[in-house]
């Protein structure tokens, strides 16, 4: 597998990795369907995940970045696995809405083994490992669309929970602790 051939595979597993993770936010804000606990894990697991392929991007695939979105995508498939468990016995009901008949969790659970077992292809191939030349100007936006996510998920998590930026209240002079 030539340099190039790697850089286009790992441009398509990014945006694959942005594609769940922007899927994941609009089914938070169209249904107001705020994110369990574990569903942030398993995001976090995606942008750790789209983190190594973005390394791989920007500086060149290699073995240490795939490692990463390796780690990334075994943290976040623990967290799937343990939500598809939770509600896999009959009759415990489920949480969010079916796509195409599988919960968001069971769809995360295959995106992570998808991306496990990807990244684990890719670090077979030896000759992609070997000096490229730089980045395609059409290609450089994309590395940060894995960093964008973690960005946006912090505000749009306070925006729906209706917590806003407060201003503290002013501090007189007789109540301060220092000079």
């Amino acid at each position: 597998m030539t340099a190039d051939l790697s850089r286009l595979l790992n441009a398509l597993g990014l945006v694959a990795v942005d594609t769940v993770l922007v899927l994941a936010f609009a089914d938070q804000l169209w249904f107001r369907d705020l994110p369990c606990p574990i569903c942030i894990l398993q995001r976090a697991g995606f942008i750790a995940g789209g983190f190594g392929i973005a390394l791989n991007l920007m500086f060149g695939p290699r073995p240490s970045h795939y490692g990463l979105a390796i780690l990334g995508a075994m943290v976040g498939g623990i967290m799937s696995a343990d939500q598809v468990f939770h509600y896999i016995v009959p009759g415990t009901g489920s949480y969010g809405n079916a796509v195409f008949g599988l919960h968001l969790y069971t769809w995360a659970l295959i995106a992570f083994a998808a991306v496990t077992i990807g990244s684990g292809v890719m670090l077979l191939f030896d000759r992609q490992f070997e000096p490229a030349g730089p980045l395609p100007a059409r290609l450089s936006i994309l590395p940060m669309s894995a960093v964008a996510p973690a960005m946006s998920s912090r505000r749009s998590r306070s925006a729906a929970l209706g917590f806003a930026r407060r201003r503290p209240a002013a501090i007189s002079s007789s109540t301060r602790i220092w000079a």
